[in-house]
């Protein structure tokens, strides 16, 4: 009898339904071979989108001061302005206009109103204002590159390479940290230099030898030297890593905590060493006691640090203004300005950082890093912008990585999985392509159409769109304008307005044109008292120029 052949499985007619997508699974191996070539080109094309934004926008608020201090500190040998941020990123920012042959141009520095004044003559000397504005801004990609290498650096150490390189790619990527750095700023200089602190003071822990103790305390002071939230910002990391390492049930024995103590003495002075460089090796009295001290710049701008956090800043968050902040702005500017994708690959990543099968024991490491410097942040009383927490997306960045490549994983023989994969992470490289050259105003869906009536500021309006708006004006063929500021500039002379109006009536509509930006209507008031009724708020602008300034017009008596 000839027997029937068998017939195939049912599952089998059906696997095609179910494969994976085609390439998908070579992914995390061709990372693996090439990911240092991978985050290197990502950073050059992150380099690129930073710098064709240079032309687009005008100085911003703060940075014609950092330009001055940073001018003075080269020119004069001196750093006597505005003690509130220390010198290195305002250094690096005035280092470019200084090499081309500018020097500081003699407007008396002694006061928070004449510093904008010097910084923009900077600027404007020599009628060369494009070129100058963009070399002090090429000082700060430097500190952006620092950062993308910390971040390579630690996925690499702790979780392999290809994350290293999805880290990356999520980092450079995110609009907000490409605005930062493309900006004469210092938040840049703070995320990089406290990521590096943090990691090189985590690898001391792990094995405490000298160059890594030189490291670390190289890496502190650098991150002092940019901005004074490093005093609060890495012990709070430092401190919530420590208690979630005890809680996992780690114990340091008091044995290894005696063997580090030269080391960390080590770290000390050389942290210590670049601080009092940092300020010239200057030596002199100080404020707060009879005696004579290094850096006593130093001393003076972490108490003006600490008077302004306690007499508070105009902030606006959801319609409300406080002088005081408020304690959920960071939570809400994070939730709207972070790339949906981004969050989803970032939640994902925390889950799995408290699962022990992940395979990846160290997770919790960015997560405790991430959530400690939004806490600390939380705890201040100056809430005008994301970009003060700016490292957390570090953080976010080696979360997100590792929830992309545990997807990666699951969808083997998943479909669905890997669709989801592939649609995250397009969706967050279209979205990151999409707000080009807006970095710095990009809000995501949740903020709908209108942005500032959740947050302003450096979030949205920082001056950066005055070309824009002389632009604009000069397109209608305005002859003159009503234009209450608050950003320091020759805007008729240098940036081709037209007669700018000073009067202003806050009651009612003037004729003509009127422009206004969304940081001095929304959270300044146009500096009036926050129960003085505006017309603004009651009639919709003609429209919106850029990102965060608004225009009306209202024809005159004939």
């Amino acid at each position: 009898m000839r027997r029937k052949s068998a017939k195939p499985p049912p599952a089998a007619a059906k696997a095609p339904a179910t494969a994976s997508i085609p390439g998908l699974a070579a992914i995390p191996g061709f990372l693996e071979r090439h990911a240092p070539a991978c985050a290197i080109a990502l950073v050059i094309l992150a380099s690129a989108r930073i710098i064709a934004t240079y032309p687009v926008f005008n100085h911003t608020i703060d940075e014609p001061v950092h330009v001055a201090c940073g001018m003075e500190w080269l020119d004069k040998g001196a750093y006597t302005g505005e003690p509130q941020h220390p010198p290195l990123a305002r250094v690096a920012a005035a280092l470019g206009p200084y090499l081309s042959g500018i020097r500081s141009q003699g407007i008396a520095t002694s006061d928070i109103y004449s510093l904008p004044r010097e910084g923009t003559a900077i600027l404007y000397s020599g009628h060369h204002y494009e070129r100058t504005l963009a070399l002090a801004r090429l000082g700060i990609l430097p500190f952006f590159w620092i950062a993308c290498a910390v971040v390579y650096w630690w996925g690499a150490r702790y979780f392999g390479k290809p994350l290293a390189a999805v880290a990356v790619f999520l980092f450079s990527f995110t609009p907000t940290v490409l605005a930062h750095a493309g900006l004469a700023t210092t938040d840049m200089a703070l995320t990089a230099f406290l990521g590096a602190a943090f990691l090189s003071g985590l690898i001391w822990a792990e094995r405490p030898t000298r160059g890594g103790a030189v490291l670390f305390g190289l890496a502190t002071g650098l991150a002092v030297l940019s901005k004074f939230t490093t005093l609060l910002f890495l012990p709070a990391a430092a401190v919530v890593a420590l208690v979630w390492y005890w809680a996992a049930g780690h114990n340091l024995p008091a044995k290894g905590i005696a063997a580090r103590l030269p080391t960390f003495a080590l770290a000390v002075a050389i942290g210590a060493l670049t601080i009092w460089a940092g300020y010239r090796f200057s030596f002199g009295p100080v404020d707060f006691a009879s005696v004579r001290l290094p850096a006593p710049k130093l001393y003076a701008g972490i108490e003006t640090v600490w008077l302004h956090n306690q007499l508070g800043h105009w902030s606006y968050v959801l319609g409300q203004r406080s002088p005081l902040g408020f304690w959920y702005f960071y939570p809400v500017a994070l939730a709207v300005k972070t790339p949906l994708a981004l969050a989803a690959l970032a939640a994902f990543g925390a889950v799995l950082a408290f699962r022990k099968d992940s395979g990846l024991p160290w997770l919790w490491i960015p997560l405790a890093f991430a959530a400690a410097v939004l806490q600390a942040g939380m705890l201040g009383h100056i809430n005008i912008g994301v970009r003060h927490v700016l490292p957390v997306y570090m953080g976010m960045a080696l979360l997100g990585a590792a929830g992309f490549l545990e997807l990666l994983k699951r969808a083997e023989g998943r479909r669905s999985i890997g669709i989801l994969a592939v649609v995250l992470a397009a969706w967050f490289a279209g979205s990151s392509a999409l707000s080009h050259p807006d970095y710095l105003a990009y809000f995501n869906a949740l903020a709908g159409s209108h942005p500032e009536n959740i947050l302003v500021d450096s979030d949205l309006d920082w001056g950066q769109d005055i070309q824009r708006a002389a632009r604009r004006l000069r397109e209608l063929g305005a002859k003159q304008a009503t234009f209450p500021q608050f950003i320091v500039g020759d805007l008729e002379k240098e940036h081709g307005f037209p007669h700018l109006q000073g009067n202003f009536d806050p009651v009612h509509q003037p004729a003509g044109y009127f422009l206004c930006g969304a940081t001095f209507w929304k959270a300044y008031h146009f500096g009036l008292p926050q129960d003085q009724p505006v017309w603004v708020d009651d009639v919709k602008p003609d429209e919106r120029i850029g990102k965060g300034m608004f225009l009306w017009y209202r024809k005159g008596p004939n």
